[in-house]
Parts: C-alpha cells; structure tokens; sequence
C-alpha cells in the first residue's frame, strides 16, 4: 500500500519518488511504472539531480497538460488511480502527482502498446521496460478473466459439433440458452474467445507430429497433422483417438495360459496429461497443446507453464487450480475429467516427476516407453518403423481391413501403407490368404 509521503527534498529518489524539474516527454513512461509496481509520487518543479526546489509557473497550465496526458496517453485508463495536487516548497508551488498501485496490470503507453518500447515498472528509482514474459505473467494472473471476456475474431459462429456431444452424454442444449448458460457471451453480448473455441468454424488447430530422433539424427518422419478448425472438443476427441493407435498393445502368453496385454505407456496417464494439457492452456499465446511421438516417448506440451497459483511442490501434490474454470466446467459436462479425476498422484505412482518439465511459459510431458513393448516394433536401419507395428495391431483387430481404411485411420498416404504392407511381407511377418477383396490378412507370430 502507498503511504502519504512527507517530501524531504534533501532525499534522493527512490523506488516510490520521481522527481521532474519541469513537465517532459517521460511523463507517462513514469506513471506506468508506478501502476505496474507499488505506486509513487512525481513531483514537477524539483530538479532530479540533487532536489533543488525549482517551482512551476503556470500551475493550472500544468495540471491540465498532466491530467490530459495521463488521460489519454495510458491503457487502461488510469484516472481512479491517479491524483493530481499543488504543494508549496520553500514558497515555491510544486506540483505533486500521487499514482497507486494499478489493479489492471499491466499498463502500458498507449500509442507504443505492450511491448518494451510501451510498458514499465518501477525497479530502486528508475523506470525500467518490462520484457515479454513479464507482460506476459501480468496478463496470465488475470487471464481466466479475459478468457470469457475477450470478444471473438468471428461473429458468425455455428455450435452443431458442440451440441452433438451434449446430446451423446444425455445433456441436451437449448437453442435459445445454450450461449448464455456456457458462458459464451461478452458485456456487450457477442460472442467470445470460449464460444470461439468451441465453434465448428474456428480458426484453432492442434498440431500432431512423429519424429525419428536416433542418435544425432532428429526429423519429422512425415508431414505434421493439424487436428483443428472445429470445435476444440472434437479437436480433443481426435488426438485422444490417434494416440490411442499410437498407444500399441504387446500381448504375452504366462505359463498358465494367461494372456498379458502392455501397452507403450499406462493409457490413463496419458489420457489424463492430454486433457490437462488442454484444460490448463493458456490460450492468451493463441496457440493449443501440441503433441509429438518419438521414438521411445509420447510427449505434450501446453502454454503458460504452472498456474500462477501453484508452486511446483503443490503441483506435485496434487493442489488444484484452474486457469480457465469456464472450459473445465464444459470439459466435465461431457465426461472428459471427473470432478475429482485421477490426477498427478496417480501419474506419480506411475511415473517420476521427471517426466515434467516446466518454464516461464510452457509445461512440457514426456511419457517414456515401456521397452518390454518397444522390443516388439519393427526397427529397421537404426530407425523404429512404428507405422508397420500400428499396421499390424489394427490387422489384429480387423483381418478384413483394406488399405484405404488403414491409411485414413493411421493418416498415412496409400503409397506409403503400401510400402509397409510390403516390407511386412518381405520380413515374413504378413501374408494374405487371397489377393481378392474378399480375402483377410494373416499376421504371421
């Protein structure tokens, strides 16, 4: 909190003093830095450099020029925060500038935005630019807020993706209230970024991506696939189905005839990560989780790193927080997390804390596979093949499967199922029983 400030001239500046010899350019620069800090007095008429009273002239002059500029030279607008009075030093009028602390941090000059040319904080008794993380942390405190308050980039926004999941988990919409009772209205009753998420039309993708990374070498094994332009809980849907193809099965058989099914990594953990990763984005970076599979992990990574409430150790303990409480509710509505969920103490009794890593600005997973199961894919060159161990496990469940319907269900082109269907045959590990359309595929153990 900002105290009432005696001024002693004798005293130099300091982390809440500002002292100006006469109004200047740096005006709203300083006042910025107050707000996004504890708050501060400038004073003008007091010489900077040793805190010689030097007076103002014109005070009405002053104070209008000052009000006016601080009007509307800073976004937000700061004037709740800002007084502006006179005080008489050794018979000389100064005038005295009294600016809190801001509750809409950050504040930045109006015409230079956020950006470091824009936006400062007070550090010891200087103005110093705030860099893009700490715009970006200010922002994040407050984001849930902006969330459901931000106006959509589109307006003509349509909902059937969303209200056919509703109806799947007997949680029908109504037309008419559907908007209001999700949230997806701004003040000014357009639409917002949540509805914006959620709509069929969206602009929003979720990038998929398989890598070879043996030894020094590290490529996209074929071109990324962009789960997206739909509405954000099919976009889940879909990535959710593609690692569950990725997620292989290698079954064993125990003395007793038992048969003993491992998959790459535990596929709760895994369901779990994705949607936390999507339940806790931060979607102020305009960008969704990605997703990746290398050649011994599965690996996802979310913007906006820990929740600003969180420290690591709550984290790890299982405290919870949300950052867009809107969408979770939304998520469970449709069964995707339960009200208590299975959580990061579940992953930890699976997995060590290692598999996370954390940034200023991004959460970053990595379920390693279980080598008991990667020994049963195809390796090749030095380079793990998984498409041939994906094609085999869905020959597996379906002998009849064609080709086309393995490429679309792997999104691998029909050359590129061909290629595999014929090294497959060539090791041995594949046969046909006829090369008719009614024929079925034989996996060879």
């Amino acid at each position: 909190m900002l105290e009432t400030q005696n001024i002693d001239t004798s005293d130099p500046e300091n982390e809440n003093i500002e002292y100006k010899e006469k109004l200047n350019e740096t005006l709203e620069k300083e006042a910025v830095a107050f707000l996004n800090a504890n708050g501060g007095y400038i004073y003008i008429g007091i010489r900077d450099k040793d805190g010689a009273v030097v007076g103002v002239a014109d005070m009405d002059k002053t104070q209008l020029q000052v009000k006016d500029r601080l009007l509307f030279g800073i976004s937000p607008s700061p004037m709740s925060f800002i007084a502006i009075s006179t005080e008489k030093l050794e018979n000389k009028n100064v005038v005295k500038i009294t600016v809190k602390e801001g509750t809409e941090k950050p504040y930045c000059i109006k015409n230079k935005g956020l950006s470091e040319a824009g936006a400062f904080i007070r550090v010891g008794n200087s103005a110093q630019p705030m860099t893009q993380n700490m715009i970006h942390a200010f922002q994040t405190k407050s984001f849930p807020k902006s969330l459901i308050h931000i106006e959509a980039p589109e307006q003509e926004l349509t909902f059937a993706d969303l209200f056919i999941h509703y109806r799947r988990y007997n949680k029908a919409l109504n037309d008419n209230t559907f908007a209001k009772t999700l949230n997806f209205l701004t003040k000014d009753g357009k639409y917002n970024y949540l509805a914006y998420m959620m709509a069929d039309n969206n602009r929003l993708s979720v990038r998929f991506a398989r890598f070879n990374d043996a030894g020094e070498r590290f490529e996209l094994l074929e071109k990324a696939i962009e789960y997206g332009n739909c509405c954000l809980i099919t976009a889940i849907q879909r990535v959710l189905d593609r690692y569950e193809i990725e997620n292989i099965t290698r079954s064993t058989l125990t003395g007793a005839a038992h048969r003993i099914d491992k998959r790459l990594v535990d596929a709760k953990c895994l369901r779990e990560i994705v949607i936390n990763a999507f339940a806790h984005n931060d979607y102020s970076y305009g960008m969704l989780p990605i997703c990746e599979v290398f050649q011994n992990r599965f690996a996802v990574r979310s913007y906006g790193g820990l929740v600003p409430q969180l420290s690591v150790e709550d984290f790890f303990e299982g405290v919870s927080a949300l950052r867009n409480p809107e969408l979770m509710r939304i998520l469970k509505d449709l069964e995707l997390v339960e009200a208590l969920g299975f959580g990061i103490r579940g992953i930890m009794q699976i997995y060590s804390r290692d598999i996370f890593k954390f940034t200023d600005n991004t959460m970053y997973v990595q379920l390693p596979f279980d080598e008991s199961v990667v020994i049963g894919r195809v390796e090749s060159g030095g380079i793990i093949e998984e498409s041939k161990g994906i094609i085999l496990e869905l020959i597996i469940g379906n002998p009849k499967i064609s080709v086309p319907e393995i490429a679309r269900t792997i999104n691998l082109s029909l050359s590129g199922v061909e290629k595999n269907i014929r090294q497959l045959k060539k090791d041995g590990k594949l046969s046909r029983t006829t090369d008719t359309k009614s024929g079925e595929w034989v996996v060879v153990e």
